[in-house]
């Protein structure tokens, strides 16, 4: 299939503000703005908007709807967090000692709010006085240059310095020290990065086909197009004033496989490639989402577009969920909520409205991905659609990287390949471009040898952990470590054939998302035998990606971490099909 452009031309790029406009804007301007957007909703037939845009191109919640919002909104209205990029306020923080910011309400909230927009998490529990740093990677496409110079970041802060690969196929980079941060901005722009908007009410990183444009088997190269999402998100890395200040975070991502490598359905907006009167273009799912009080799929919108309108479609959704979503109990603020308020039909008319043309096509039966479809694995040597070449999987275990690991991927990348590593959701790493002619010496690569194989073991391969308590402040347990010693364990004890993808978060957050996996592992506290406190998981089962997905539901609650291998063995065997390896030896002729 081939690849189809798409357009920017649809909609404005909020310009820089001006110094005129960063003034507060008197009452008798934001009553005029006020009744101008009432006006022009009241026209448009469209239901009254809870925010509307002030001078200078921020918006904020109307007085009329401000009866018991949220912190985090009242955070928002004392001062908008994207002062901190148009104003060049990340600057003076950065020049302002920490602990003079947390003398003040404000100066505290700036710390462990607002930064967020900026993609800066402080690890107050912790690593007090360090930020984790998150950038934006569409697609989970990055070059040698760009990882060299995360790596340089993070070898600067010692053994407080490492990265982390996402469950959106994205960096985290951590131990970063806030004055160094304007800096590190600057850095960013030189080799094509960005960590603005990439936290708190914001976008997240748009997903798509690890295996974009390499793939013999793609059904559309999705890279375009998570790269134009990104571009119009971030208003070029400059900031879209019109999209910070949704209702909570927001998934998007771009289907390019039969094999659904970006998940679709756990995001708030997926596009599925289809074909209508002989035009290519996508169906659309909203809704997905995981929470501590609810996890839903994504639900059919019964809409489809043509490939040239995924950024107004996009758009359209963005601005119904900012103008409607609630903004009162956070666990109640994703858009999955305001879809079941209004019932999916009269969601998908206020998406409609927003349209350039008011329109919204509904779903066509011409969907491409197959429904019968094995999923594949990307791990290991795959030749490419290019005649002669291969892309390499490797496993990164748990998505845990030191400065040397990444220094010696760009190297390699650049060695064997084309100076390019794509991320995976599943945290994992892949070399693309690798002549045939380099790829045994590619294999006997001490880091493949050592630290990232492209063989692992069966269960390690299906390994994912959220990043746990050893930096997160609302991880209730220790994930990353955790999760190979266990694996290590069971590995030991039994025998496994077939793939079981084992996913561990360290709390009801499900950063590690463990109700898409076949065995999940959620943190909890619990009591042992003894009756003492202590680290716990609640067991999932069931969950499935792919043309088949369905979340996973509680198996166990409570289950001691120190009494989790058993348990673990017991799932395998009597739902895999694992067998003892005392057993398996005894067998042997």
């Amino acid at each position: 299939m081939t690849s189809y452009s798409t357009s920017l031309q649809h909609f404005r790029v909020p310009q820089r503000l001006s110094s005129r406009c960063r003034r507060r804007p008197s009452s008798v301007a934001v009553g005029e703005l006020a009744a101008n957007s009432t006006a022009q909703e009241a026209e448009a037939g469209r239901l009254e908007a809870r925010v509307e845009e002030r001078e200078g191109g921020y918006w904020v919640l109307k007085e009329k709807f401000r009866a018991g919002i949220n912190l985090q909104e009242k955070v928002k209205l004392e001062k908008d967090p994207m002062t901190l990029v148009y104003e060049d306020g990340i600057r003076k923080l950065a020049a302002t000692p920490l602990e003079e910011m947390e003398a003040s309400k404000s100066g505290k909230d700036d710390i462990d709010v607002r930064l967020k927009w900026l993609g800066l998490f402080h690890r107050r529990k912790h690593q007090y006085g360090r930020f984790m740093m998150r950038l934006k990677l569409p697609n989970g496409v990055t070059t040698s240059k760009q990882t060299r110079y995360l790596a340089s970041v993070i070898q600067s802060y010692g053994e407080e310095g490492c990265a982390d690969i996402t469950t959106r196929q994205n960096w985290q980079i951590r131990g970063v020290q806030l004055t160094d941060v304007p800096s590190i901005l600057d850095g960013f722009t030189a080799v094509g990065l960005t960590s603005l908007q990439s936290g708190m009410d914001n976008v997240r990183n748009p997903v798509g086909n690890p295996l974009a444009g390499i793939d013999p088997l793609e059904i559309v190269d999705t890279r375009p197009y998570a790269s134009l999402l990104s571009s119009f998100v971030t208003a070029n890395s400059k900031g879209n004033l019109s999209l910070t200040n949704l209702p909570r975070k927001w998934n998007v991502c771009v289907v390019g496989s039969h094999d659904l490598y970006e998940h679709p359905h756990i995001n708030d907006l997926a596009y599925m490639p289809a074909e209508k009167y002989g035009r290519f273009g996508f169906n659309l799912l909203v809704g997905g989402f995981f929470s501590p009080k609810r996890c839903a799929e994504a639900v059919p919108l019964d809409g489809w577009i043509p490939a040239d309108d995924v950024i107004p479609l996009c758009k359209a959704v963005l601005e119904a969920y900012r103008d409607l979503g609630s903004r009162g109990n956070r666990q109640k603020t994703r858009m999955m909520w305001l879809i079941n308020e209004l019932g999916i039909e009269t969601f998908r008319t206020e998406v409609e409205k927003r349209m350039p043309k008011g329109n919204l096509e509904r779903a066509s039966p011409g969907e491409l991905v197959m429904k019968q479809w094995e999923r594949r694995d990307y791990l290991g040597v795959h030749p490419q659609k290019q005649l002669g070449f291969s892309f390499v999987g490797l496993h990164v275990p748990v998505g845990r990287l030191q400065a040397v690991d990444m220094f010696e991927l760009a190297r390699i990348a650049d060695a064997y390949g084309s100076g390019e590593l794509r991320l995976t959701v599943e945290q994992n790493i892949i070399i693309p471009n690798v002549k045939n002619s380099r790829l045994s010496a590619l294999l006997e690569e001490p880091l493949l040898k050592k630290r990232f194989s492209p063989g692992p073991s069966i269960l390690m391969k299906g390994l994912v952990a959220c990043t746990g308590s050893q930096f997160c402040g609302q991880a209730i347990i220790e994930t990353k470590a955790r999760a190979l010693r266990v694996t290590e364990e069971v590995e030991r004890r039994v025998s496994v054939a077939q793939p079981v993808r084992m996913h561990w978060t360290g709390c009801p957050n499900s950063c590690g998302q463990v109700q898409v996996a076949d065995i999940g592992f959620m943190g909890c506290l619990t009591r042992n035998a003894d009756g003492k406190v202590c680290e716990g998981v609640d067991v999932y089962l069931g969950g499935r990606i792919g043309s088949d997905s369905h979340l996973g539901e509680l198996y166990k609650k409570g289950v001691p971490c120190d009494e989790l291998v058993p348990v673990v063995v017991e799932i395998l065997v009597e739902k895999f099909g694992a067998v003892p390896k005392v057993k398996a030896q005894e067998a042997l002729p």
